[in-house]
């Protein structure tokens, strides 16, 4: 009996899982929660902060590892 079964040909079976995949896509979309405006504003200072404070780390140790050479290649010289 499964031997009558006409197979699918690829086209076909190609645009079923499209349809499917797209489908999928859309019921995964309405799942999304939004975070509120108040909350995404809080969460770019706090970036922006570590960003900076980050920066400011950076060209600290930058400075002193610079003038810790300059004495180095001073003394060598």
């Amino acid at each position: 009996m499964a031997e009558n079964a006409k197979k699918e040909n690829g086209i076909v079976r190609f645009t079923k899982k499209v349809s499917k995949f797209i489908r999928d896509c859309k019921g995964e979309i309405k799942k999304i929660v939004w975070p509120a405006p108040k909350a995404v504003f809080k969460n770019v200072g706090i970036v922006l902060a570590a960003v900076v404070l980050l920066g400011l780390f950076i060209f600290l140790l930058d400075t002193v590892f610079m003038s810790l050479l300059g004495l180095v290649m001073d003394v060598a010289g």
